[in-house]
């Protein structure tokens, strides 16, 4: 859903509205823009071909 939110242009704080976390300790909740930044970002490594630094 990110991915597609992010392809219409939209700022990270609007891709984090739409967002809600499904599982664990924090289900219910919308993620921070950080936590969306480090998820497409690691999308766009993996596809690159590029791991992400640990």
């Amino acid at each position: 859903m990110a991915l597609h939110l992010r392809d219409r242009g939209m700022s990270l704080r609007d891709i984090r509205q739409r967002l809600v976390i499904t599982t664990g300790a924090k289900k219910g909740l919308r993620p921070s823009p950080a936590t969306v930044l480090r998820m497409l970002c690691e999308h766009d490594e993996r596809g690159a071909g590029v791991s992400a630094p640990r």
